[in-house]
Protein backbone atom coordinates (compact mmCIF):
# COMPACT_ATOMS: atom_id res chain seq x y z
CA UNK A 1 0.00 0.00 0.00
CA UNK A 2 1.02 3.60 -0.51
CA UNK A 3 1.18 5.79 2.59
CA UNK A 4 1.09 9.58 2.61
CA UNK A 5 3.01 11.37 5.36
CA UNK A 6 2.88 15.14 5.98
CA UNK A 7 5.79 16.54 7.94
CA UNK A 8 7.63 19.61 9.16
CA UNK A 9 11.28 20.13 9.94
CA UNK A 10 13.76 22.76 11.08
CA UNK A 11 16.41 22.58 8.39
CA UNK A 12 19.38 24.20 10.12
CA UNK A 13 21.16 21.01 11.08
CA UNK A 14 20.35 19.03 7.93
CA UNK A 15 22.29 18.86 4.67
CA UNK A 16 19.05 19.28 2.76
CA UNK A 17 16.37 16.73 1.98
CA UNK A 18 18.14 14.20 -0.25
CA UNK A 19 19.84 11.18 1.29
CA UNK A 20 23.65 11.47 1.13
CA UNK A 21 26.12 8.98 2.58
CA UNK A 22 27.83 10.27 5.69
CA UNK A 23 25.65 13.39 5.97
CA UNK A 24 22.62 14.12 8.14
CA UNK A 25 19.69 14.73 5.79
CA UNK A 26 15.92 14.84 6.26
CA UNK A 27 15.28 11.93 3.91
CA UNK A 28 18.03 9.81 5.44
CA UNK A 29 16.84 10.49 8.99
CA UNK A 30 13.20 9.79 8.13
CA UNK A 31 14.02 6.60 6.23
CA UNK A 32 16.16 5.31 9.08
CA UNK A 33 13.36 5.93 11.57
CA UNK A 34 10.82 4.17 9.32
CA UNK A 35 13.13 1.19 8.82
CA UNK A 36 13.41 0.86 12.60
CA UNK A 37 9.66 1.17 13.10
CA UNK A 38 8.74 -1.23 10.30
CA UNK A 39 11.59 -3.63 11.11
CA UNK A 40 12.81 -3.75 7.53
CA UNK A 41 16.36 -3.30 6.16
CA UNK A 42 15.54 -0.15 4.20
CA UNK A 43 12.70 2.01 2.91
CA UNK A 44 12.42 4.65 0.18
CA UNK A 45 10.51 7.89 0.79
CA UNK A 46 9.54 10.29 -2.03
CA UNK A 47 8.92 13.99 -1.26
CA UNK A 48 7.01 16.79 -2.96
CA UNK A 49 9.95 19.21 -2.92
CA UNK A 50 13.64 18.50 -2.36
CA UNK A 51 14.70 21.32 -0.04
CA UNK A 52 18.31 22.53 0.00
CA UNK A 53 20.69 22.58 2.94
CA UNK A 54 19.33 24.81 5.70
CA UNK A 55 15.83 25.24 4.20
CA UNK A 56 12.88 24.55 6.50
CA UNK A 57 9.44 23.04 5.92
CA UNK A 58 6.02 23.25 7.53
CA UNK A 59 4.12 21.55 4.72
CA UNK A 60 6.36 18.88 3.20
CA UNK A 61 4.45 15.90 1.75
CA UNK A 62 5.92 12.44 1.18
CA UNK A 63 4.86 8.95 0.20
CA UNK A 64 6.07 5.49 1.06
CA UNK A 65 5.15 2.11 -0.42
CA UNK A 66 4.99 -0.68 2.15
CA UNK A 67 3.50 -4.15 2.55
CA UNK A 68 0.20 -4.25 4.47
CA UNK A 69 1.33 -7.03 6.79
CA UNK A 70 4.47 -5.07 7.66
CA UNK A 71 2.30 -2.08 8.59
CA UNK A 72 0.01 -4.18 10.76
CA UNK A 73 2.95 -5.71 12.58
CA UNK A 74 4.49 -2.28 13.25
CA UNK A 75 1.18 -0.93 14.60
CA UNK A 76 1.10 -3.70 17.20
CA UNK A 77 -1.90 -3.63 19.52
CA UNK A 78 -2.71 0.03 19.00
CA UNK A 79 -6.42 0.83 19.06
CA UNK A 80 -5.92 3.46 16.35
CA UNK A 81 -6.60 2.51 12.73
CA UNK A 82 -3.68 1.69 10.45
CA UNK A 83 -1.66 3.57 9.24
CA UNK A 84 -2.44 6.42 11.65
CA UNK A 85 -1.34 4.18 14.51
CA UNK A 86 2.23 4.62 13.30
CA UNK A 87 2.25 8.39 13.91
CA UNK A 88 3.10 8.51 17.65
CA UNK A 89 5.58 5.67 17.32
CA UNK A 90 7.37 7.31 14.42
CA UNK A 91 7.61 10.67 16.18
CA UNK A 92 8.97 8.83 19.21
CA UNK A 93 11.90 7.63 17.10
CA UNK A 94 12.56 10.82 15.12
CA UNK A 95 14.73 13.66 16.48
CA UNK A 96 12.90 16.80 17.63
CA UNK A 97 13.77 18.82 14.50
CA UNK A 98 11.49 16.56 12.39
CA UNK A 99 7.81 16.04 13.20
CA UNK A 100 5.40 13.91 11.16
CA UNK A 101 1.98 15.55 11.38
CA UNK A 102 -0.19 13.08 9.52
CA UNK A 103 -0.02 9.49 8.27
CA UNK A 104 -2.84 8.27 6.01
CA UNK A 105 -3.47 5.76 3.25
CA UNK A 106 -2.80 7.55 -0.03
CA UNK A 107 -5.59 7.85 -2.58
CA UNK A 108 -5.30 5.85 -5.79
CA UNK A 109 -2.89 7.51 -8.20
CA UNK A 110 -1.26 9.69 -5.54
CA UNK A 111 2.40 10.57 -6.01
CA UNK A 112 3.84 13.11 -3.56
CA UNK A 113 6.07 14.62 -6.23
CA UNK A 114 4.30 14.25 -9.55
CA UNK A 115 0.68 14.67 -8.46
CA UNK A 116 1.28 18.12 -6.96
CA UNK A 117 -0.35 21.16 -8.58
CA UNK A 118 1.94 23.67 -6.88
CA UNK A 119 4.33 24.31 -4.02
CA UNK A 120 4.27 27.47 -1.90
CA UNK A 121 7.35 28.87 -0.17
CA UNK A 122 7.84 31.93 2.01
CA UNK A 123 11.08 33.85 2.44
CA UNK A 124 11.32 36.08 5.52
CA UNK A 125 13.57 39.13 5.78
CA UNK A 126 14.19 41.49 8.68
CA UNK A 127 15.45 44.72 7.10
CA UNK A 128 15.37 47.00 10.13
CA UNK A 129 16.77 46.79 13.67
CA UNK A 130 13.26 46.74 15.15
CA UNK A 131 12.41 43.61 13.13
CA UNK A 132 15.55 41.61 13.93
CA UNK A 133 14.67 39.01 16.56
CA UNK A 134 17.56 36.85 17.79
CA UNK A 135 15.04 34.13 18.67
CA UNK A 136 14.04 33.92 14.99
CA UNK A 137 17.57 34.07 13.55
CA UNK A 138 17.39 30.50 12.22
CA UNK A 139 14.48 31.19 9.89
CA UNK A 140 14.64 34.93 9.13
CA UNK A 141 17.33 36.66 7.08
CA UNK A 142 18.72 39.80 8.73
CA UNK A 143 19.24 42.37 5.95
CA UNK A 144 21.36 45.45 6.67
CA UNK A 145 19.49 47.93 4.46
CA UNK A 146 15.81 48.98 4.27
CA UNK A 147 13.74 47.47 1.46
CA UNK A 148 11.09 49.06 -0.74
CA UNK A 149 8.33 46.42 -0.85
CA UNK A 150 6.39 48.28 -3.56
CA UNK A 151 9.42 48.31 -5.88
CA UNK A 152 9.98 44.59 -5.29
CA UNK A 153 6.35 43.87 -6.15
CA UNK A 154 6.64 45.88 -9.36
CA UNK A 155 9.73 43.90 -10.33
CA UNK A 156 8.04 40.60 -9.42
CA UNK A 157 5.22 41.17 -11.91
CA UNK A 158 7.56 40.61 -14.88
CA UNK A 159 8.45 37.16 -13.61
CA UNK A 160 4.95 35.70 -13.34
CA UNK A 161 3.75 33.06 -15.78
CA UNK A 162 5.42 30.26 -17.71
CA UNK A 163 9.03 31.06 -18.61
CA UNK A 164 12.45 29.54 -18.97
CA UNK A 165 13.96 30.36 -15.57
CA UNK A 166 17.50 29.38 -16.56
CA UNK A 167 18.69 32.77 -15.27
CA UNK A 168 17.55 31.83 -11.77
CA UNK A 169 18.48 28.14 -11.61
CA UNK A 170 21.53 26.00 -11.07
CA UNK A 171 21.10 23.84 -14.13
CA UNK A 172 21.31 20.07 -14.01
CA UNK A 173 22.28 18.09 -17.07
CA UNK A 174 19.24 16.99 -19.06
CA UNK A 175 16.75 18.90 -16.85
CA UNK A 176 14.41 21.56 -18.14
CA UNK A 177 14.28 24.99 -16.49
CA UNK A 178 10.80 25.90 -17.77
CA UNK A 179 8.42 26.55 -14.89
CA UNK A 180 5.10 28.31 -14.28
CA UNK A 181 5.39 30.94 -11.58
CA UNK A 182 1.86 31.36 -10.23
CA UNK A 183 2.51 33.88 -7.45
CA UNK A 184 5.39 36.10 -6.41
CA UNK A 185 4.68 38.95 -4.05
CA UNK A 186 6.02 40.79 -1.02
CA UNK A 187 4.12 41.98 2.04
CA UNK A 188 5.12 43.89 5.15
CA UNK A 189 3.88 42.03 8.24
CA UNK A 190 2.86 43.56 11.57
CA UNK A 191 6.19 42.62 13.16
CA UNK A 192 8.06 44.53 10.45
CA UNK A 193 9.27 41.54 8.43
CA UNK A 194 9.26 41.70 4.64
CA UNK A 195 7.88 38.34 3.50
CA UNK A 196 7.98 36.98 -0.03
CA UNK A 197 5.37 34.41 -1.05
CA UNK A 198 6.46 32.29 -4.01
CA UNK A 199 4.17 29.70 -5.59
CA UNK A 200 4.83 27.61 -8.70
CA UNK A 201 4.00 24.27 -10.24
CA UNK A 202 7.61 23.27 -9.54
CA UNK A 203 10.98 24.85 -8.85
CA UNK A 204 14.45 24.16 -10.18
CA UNK A 205 17.55 24.10 -8.01
CA UNK A 206 18.07 27.36 -6.03
CA UNK A 207 15.31 29.10 -8.02
CA UNK A 208 13.47 30.67 -5.08
CA UNK A 209 16.62 31.97 -3.42
CA UNK A 210 17.83 33.41 -6.72
CA UNK A 211 14.51 35.17 -7.31
CA UNK A 212 14.65 36.63 -3.81
CA UNK A 213 18.26 37.72 -4.27
CA UNK A 214 17.37 39.55 -7.47
CA UNK A 215 14.41 41.30 -5.87
CA UNK A 216 16.37 42.34 -2.78
CA UNK A 217 18.77 44.21 -5.07
CA UNK A 218 15.76 46.09 -6.48
CA UNK A 219 14.26 46.65 -3.03
CA UNK A 220 17.35 48.32 -1.64
CA UNK A 221 17.70 50.52 -4.73
CA UNK A 222 20.87 49.01 -6.24
CA UNK A 223 18.98 47.95 -9.36
CA UNK A 224 15.99 49.39 -11.23
CA UNK A 225 12.60 47.69 -11.25
CA UNK A 226 13.13 46.57 -14.86
CA UNK A 227 16.24 44.59 -13.96
CA UNK A 228 14.36 41.45 -12.88
CA UNK A 229 12.65 41.13 -16.26
CA UNK A 230 15.92 41.73 -18.07
CA UNK A 231 17.61 38.95 -16.11
CA UNK A 232 14.74 36.58 -16.94
CA UNK A 233 14.89 37.34 -20.66
CA UNK A 234 18.65 36.76 -20.81
CA UNK A 235 18.07 33.06 -19.92
CA UNK A 236 21.63 32.67 -18.61
CA UNK A 237 23.03 32.84 -15.11
CA UNK A 238 24.21 36.32 -14.14
CA UNK A 239 26.78 36.56 -11.32
CA UNK A 240 25.15 39.83 -10.30
CA UNK A 241 22.15 37.83 -9.00
CA UNK A 242 22.89 36.67 -5.47
CA UNK A 243 21.55 33.33 -4.27
CA UNK A 244 20.48 34.41 -0.79
CA UNK A 245 21.05 32.34 2.31
CA UNK A 246 18.91 29.26 2.83
CA UNK A 247 17.73 29.83 6.39
CA UNK A 248 15.12 32.46 5.45
CA UNK A 249 13.23 29.99 3.26
CA UNK A 250 10.38 27.69 4.34
CA UNK A 251 8.27 25.26 2.31
CA UNK A 252 4.81 26.16 3.57
CA UNK A 253 2.31 24.14 1.51
CA UNK A 254 1.87 21.64 -1.31
CA UNK A 255 -1.46 21.50 -3.16
CA UNK A 256 -2.95 18.47 -4.93
CA UNK A 257 -5.97 18.06 -7.24
CA UNK A 258 -9.11 16.08 -6.32
CA UNK A 259 -8.52 12.35 -5.86
CA UNK A 260 -9.96 11.40 -9.24
CA UNK A 261 -7.42 13.68 -10.97
CA UNK A 262 -4.25 12.57 -9.14
CA UNK A 263 -3.07 9.99 -11.66
CA UNK A 264 -3.69 12.24 -14.67
CA UNK A 265 -1.81 15.07 -12.98
CA UNK A 266 1.18 12.79 -12.39
CA UNK A 267 1.27 11.85 -16.09
CA UNK A 268 1.10 15.52 -17.12
CA UNK A 269 3.85 16.54 -14.70
CA UNK A 270 6.22 13.86 -15.98
CA UNK A 271 6.00 15.25 -19.51
CA UNK A 272 9.09 17.31 -20.22
CA UNK A 273 8.55 20.97 -21.08
CA UNK A 274 10.83 22.64 -23.60
CA UNK A 275 10.97 26.16 -24.92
Amino acid sequence: MRIRMDLAYEGTDFHGWADQPGLRTVQGTLQAALATLLRVPAVAVVCAGRTDTGVHARGQVTHLDVDGDTLAHAAGRSSQPIPGALLPRLNGILPPDIRVRRVVTAADGFDARFSALWRRYCYRVADGPEAVDPLARRHVLAWPRPLDVDAMNQASAALLGEHDFASFCKQREGATTIRTLLELGWAREDDGLAVATVRADAFCHSMVRSLVGCLLAVGEGRRPVEWAGEILQAAVRDPAVTVVQAHGLTLEEVCYPPEDELAARAVLTRARRDA
